[in-house]
């Protein structure tokens, strides 16, 4: 794309910088919209991640991780 232009975020249809994009998807995703995985360290969509309620509290996990966890 062009010097300057913006892509919209998948989630909240705001502008999200280029550079973030969900690793699972590549859906281009703002900044307050994007998780990261607390497995892997990778930035994924709101589509693309589930929250694990677990013994340690809140935990992100993209759908990679997430078939790992049970």
């Amino acid at each position: 794309p062009p010097v300057g232009v913006s892509k919209a975020c998948s989630s909240c249809v705001r502008a999200a910088d280029v550079k973030e994009a969900c690793t699972q998807c590549d859906q281009f995703i703002c900044q307050s919209c994007s998780r990261l995985c607390s497995c892997c360290n990778t930035v994924t969509c709101s589509l693309c991640s589930t929250i694990d309620y677990g013994d340690v509290g809140e935990q992100v996990l993209c759908n990679g991780c997430s078939i790992f966890q049970v």
